[in-house]
């Protein structure tokens, strides 16, 4: 318990770190308020709500695909649905046939495919 609670903070501490110096962004409570265009905003509201549905694998793919094209704005999203996602508890992870592991290597492949895979190392 005592170990996901430091992997939860960890993962909680790297997003924001990355938030706050790509993006200017600094509050305890990341959400999609800060995403400037509401296109952005609409994708990442359907992203967290196929979490809440229970659809995170399929979610987590979408992310996948938007990220391959590059563009910040699609790094933003990304980092706010991982942070959603690492809101969540771990039963409603398991229930849902995801682990926090997977939240870990999901943010290391991402950071990884901006060229920030330094951030990873660091935190994770």
């Amino acid at each position: 318990m005592f170990e996901q609670d430091y992997v939860m903070r960890l993962i909680k501490e790297m997003v924001r770190t990355i938030l706050k110096l790509l993006f200017d962004m600094d509050s305890d409570s990341l959400s999609e308020e800060f995403l400037d265009e509401s296109e952005e905003k609409q994708k990442l509201d359907e992203l967290l709500d196929m979490v809440d549905k229970g659809y995170i694998n399929e979610a987590e793919n979408e992310i996948y695909a938007i990220a391959e094209e590059g563009k910040r704005t699609d790094l933003q999203i990304a980092l706010l649905f991982y942070s959603y996602l690492n809101e969540k508890t771990d039963e409603f992870l398991e229930a849902h046939n995801y682990q926090r592991d997977e939240i870990v290597s999901g943010l290391k492949d991402l950071t990884a495919s901006y060229g920030l895979d330094g951030f990873a190392e660091m935190y994770l």
